[in-house]
């Protein structure tokens, strides 16, 4: 399956198999994990699982994890997409590269796959869960119109909900 999205300054394309050690390298990255999965090292397998289950989840639901780099340039920024999350109803979920911190390439990455599945798939909704400590994620989801819709402490970290429904 392709599906390459552009944004302005960005090139978005799907998470591959062959992808594994870049992305495995950057969820290990102490300050992307520390939100990503509560400061745990997953291993390659773990990592290896994601991917698999994004393509999977690709070819049943249209939606899955796309890798996000700089337009014309082969730097990888981060990574945005969805998980499948409850009643089917895709869940957010983004992380740019600590050194591109601070450019808004997360809120520019999650808008053209926030726009992906509302317009392209038509999904009536889609959801966010943050980490409530983490302000600049949660600053993310304001930008991009998601409106909080709970608070919740999981394994004793709080969590913020968040959605936004797709417009008539």
């Amino acid at each position: 399956m392709s599906c390459v999205l552009q944004t302005t300054r960005l090139q978005l394309r799907l998470c591959q198999i062959e992808d594994i050690q870049l992305i495995h390298k950057l969820w290990t990255s102490d300050r992307i994990r520390y939100f990503l999965f509560d400061n745990r090292i997953i291993s390659s397998d773990e990592a290896q699982a994601f991917v698999e289950d994004s393509l999977a989840n690709f070819e049943q639901h249209g939606y899955g994890l796309w890798l996000v780099f700089m337009r014309d340039l082969d730097y990888l920024v981060g990574f945005a997409g969805f998980l499948p999350s409850e009643e089917w109803t895709p869940s957010l979920i983004y992380g740019v590269h600590p050194d591109r911190w601070g450019y808004g390439y997360a809120t520019e990455a999650a808008s053209a796959v926030l726009s992906y599945a509302l317009d392209k798939l038509a999904l009536p909704k889609v959801r966010a869960d943050v980490d409530e400590p983490n302000i600049a994620s949660v600053r993310v989801l304001e930008k991009l119109g998601m409106r909080q819709t709970g608070r919740e402490v999981v394994n004793e970290h709080p969590l913020l909900y968040f959605e936004k429904l797709r417009s008539p």
